[in-house]
């Protein structure tokens, strides 16, 4: 056989791979002039945002398309805070398990430096139980509401790694066992000595507030009110808002707020009263991959514009996030809020 005088033919050249998105790192979605103007018409003081930042379901309206919540877990958090609204998080990982300063640091370097942290309380100091996998009552939590592992394992390395990005640190207090709301006085001294071991924020974090969050309406009692604004006030502490159906509807707590004017508003807006008290399920299979709204909570929103509008106008710092269970996608009902005080409404 002849030997090819010019060399084997070239190999074809392979076709580029079909275009893909880089899997490691988030895009924000496209930038959307109409939520820019509602940002820019809302007060400085005002910060809504959502309670985490970990769901593919946002495509399109917080990430540019789908992502998986790995992902998301580790690197969402910079492309959620470029969407105008997104001004504060509600970081809820951090009830869990505790948070290192290096990790609290990571979150800060991700967001503007107008943005703010909301962050909750490890359960191990805010739990009067020690629970099971199902969440069952074990036994009594020797470590509950004590002072120093509180700053050890929450306020210290929050105010360390955030710095002045320390929005709300929050105390949120599982619902207790009977014995307990039945010497909620006793229980109320605990959260004093505890609220008061604490260093102070103002230093590092100038809009930085502690604050306490319950999951038992024994504390609004209108008798029991007055002594708990009382500590709440000589602790420098606040209030902090919270929309479950566990709790008394917003209307009902905000006499507790008003004891304590003036000050910040912080609110976390949880779950749907329609989902009932035990709920919390429900609204996840339902609202689940939270896209949409799905059940308008219009009471809610109508008091929250006009309460935000109140505090913020007369300079006082709004917090504001936001879950999934709320109406079924945290976002839209930001934006819902953000319209309203947008429009003026009363």
């Amino acid at each position: 056989m002849q030997d090819n005088l010019f060399g084997d033919p070239p190999a074809p050249t392979p076709s580029p791979p079909p275009s893909r998105k880089r899997q490691d790192r988030v895009t924000p979605a496209p930038p959307d002039p109409a939520l820019q103007a509602l940002a820019a018409a809302l007060s400085p003081r005002v910060r809504l945002g959502t309670s985490s930042w970990t769901y593919p379901g946002w495509a399109g309206l917080m990430w540019d398309g789908e992502y998986p919540e790995t992902l998301l877990s580790k690197e969402g958090l910079r492309a959620y805070a470029q969407h105008p609204l997104m001004r504060a998080v509600s970081v809820d990982r951090s009830f869990y398990r505790p948070l290192t300063q290096d990790q609290y640091a990571r979150y800060a370097a991700q967001v503007p430096d107008d943005f703010r942290f909301v962050v909750k309380a490890p359960s191990h100091v805010t739990d009067a139980l020690v629970r099971g996998e199902d969440g069952r009552g074990l036994q009594p939590n020797p470590a509950f509401l004590d002072p120093a592992l509180a700053t050890q394992d929450f306020v210290a390395p929050a105010l360390a790694g955030l710095g002045h990005k320390v929005g709300a640190l929050v105390f949120q207090l599982s619902p207790m066992p009977r014995h307990l709301l039945h010497n909620l006085p006793l229980v109320l001294q605990r959260v004093r000595t505890l609220l008061l071991a604490q260093p102070a924020l103002k230093p590092t974090a100038p809009d930085g507030v502690l604050a306490l969050e319950v999951r038992d309406p024994e504390w609004l009692n209108p008798a029991f009110m007055p002594e708990l604004a009382a500590v709440l006030r000589e602790c420098s502490a606040t209030w902090c808002l919270c929309l479950h159906a566990k709790m008394p509807r917003l209307a009902e707590q905000l006499p507790l707020l008003r004891r304590l004017w003036p000050g910040p508003m912080v609110c976390r807006w949880n779950l749907n009263p329609l989902h009932g008290a035990y709920g919390y399920e429900d609204a996840q299979r339902e609202y689940s991959p939270y896209d949409r709204i799905h059940d308008v909570d219009q009471d809610t929103r109508e008091l929250l514009v006009r309460t935000i509008a109140g505090i913020s106008n007369a300079g006082q710092n709004v917090f504001v996030t936001i879950s999934n269970k709320a109406e079924g996608c945290a976002p839209l009902s930001a934006q819902a809020l953000a319209e309203g005080l947008a429009s003026g409404a009363p």
